[in-house]
């Protein structure tokens, strides 16, 4: 296998934002997924996101030796959205959240089966077409 540089870096200038509104009930990964399909999106930036769930569920990595094992996690009630941030690459959403209770707060990879309340918005900066994001997120890579 290819085995990608030390640094890697991709330049240029946005194509469109997109924000996206997400209400009542709807599944946050699902809709991301819903929204980057009707919009047609190959690869973007996910550059924020706010708003409030009912429910959540992540998953973190739970160890430092590859290959790497994750743990999940997974709650009810009132949540405070603090930020949404990623990925879309090669047209996969590859998000990950933070949000916070009156006691804690926690993140992690976006799994299905987080649930917005109020609504979510979340901002994406949509690159160029030609930008290959593909194996950004392959760790052996």
């Amino acid at each position: 296998m290819e085995s990608a540089p030390e640094v890697l870096t991709i330049s240029g200038n946005f194509e469109r934002v997109v924000v996206v509104r997400l209400q009542r009930g709807t599944d946050l990964l699902e809709g991301l997924k819903k929204a980057v399909a009707r919009e047609k999106i190959r690869n973007a930036a996910i550059l924020s996101g706010v708003g409030s769930l009912t429910s959540y569920h992540v998953h973190a990595v739970s160890n430092t030796t590859l290959p790497a094992q994750n743990i999940f996690y997974k709650g009810e009630g009132p949540q405070d959205l603090l930020n949404v941030n990623g990925f879309v690459l090669d047209g996969r959403v590859h998000a990950h959240i933070v949000f916070s209770d009156n006691q804690k707060g926690l993140g992690g990879h976006l799994e299905p089966g987080t649930t917005v309340f109020t609504f979510a918005i979340i901002t994406l900066g949509v690159l160029p077409e030609g930008t290959d994001l593909t194996r950004f997120d392959e760790p052996g890579w």
